[in-house]
C-alpha cells in the first residue's frame, strides 16, 4: 500500500498552497456571530449601519474558522498532522461583508526538525485571506507539528 499522507518533508519553506475560497452570506455571518461573537455589527444589519463599519460584517473569528475548515479540507486531513502549539499573530485588516468571496492561501515560511522528538518536524506558516477586490482581509501566522516521513 502506498502512503499518500503529507509529512513534514512535504512543507518546505517557500511552498505556497491555494486552499480555496468561501463566499460569506448575511445569514451565516449572523448565525456564526449569534453563537460566538454577538456584537451588534455582526448580528443586527440595521444597527450595524450606524456602527463604525457602516454595515454588517463577519466576525474575525468567522474568517479564522473558515480558514481552519479549508485547511482541514485541503491538506490537514490528509497529512501526518500532530496539531499546533498555537498561533503567533492574527490580524483582521479589512471587514468581510455579506457577498464577499474570500480566497485563502498558505505559505510555509520556515521548517525545522524537532530538537527533542526526532520523529517530528515543525512547520511555520502564514495564511492570508484576500477578498474579490484583492484586499487582504486577514493574516495569521503559526506553527504546525507533523510526523516526519518514515525511512
Amino acid at each position: 500500500m502506498t502512503d499518500n499522507l503529507l509529512y513534514w518533508e512535504d512543507f518546505p519553506p517557500g511552498d505556497i498552497m491555494d486552499m480555496g475560497s468561501h463566499t460569506f452570506t448575511e445569514a451565516e455571518i449572523i448565525a456564526f456571530a449569534r453563537q460566538f461573537d454577538p456584537q451588534t455589527f455582526h448580528v443586527d444589519p440595521v444597527a450595524a449601519k450606524h456602527s463604525f463599519f457602516g454595515g454588517l460584517i463577519a466576525s474575525g473569528w468567522h474568517t479564522c474558522a473558515i480558514a481552519m475548515r479549508l485547511m482541514v479540507d485541503k491538506y490537514v486531513s490528509r497529512s501526518a498532522s500532530l496539531g499546533s502549539p498555537g498561533l503567533d499573530n492574527i490580524r483582521w485588516l479589512a471587514p468581510v461583508r455579506a457577498g464577499d468571496t474570500i480566497r485563502y492561501r498558505r505559505t510555509t515560511t520556515a521548517a525545522r526538525p524537532s530538537e527533542s522528538k526526532p520523529g517530528i518536524g515543525l512547520v511555520h506558516s502564514r495564511w492570508e485571506a484576500v477578498n474579490q477586490r484583492g484586499e487582504t482581509v486577514m493574516t495569521m501566522e503559526g506553527w504546525g507539528m507533523f510526523r516526519r516521513r518514515p525511512a
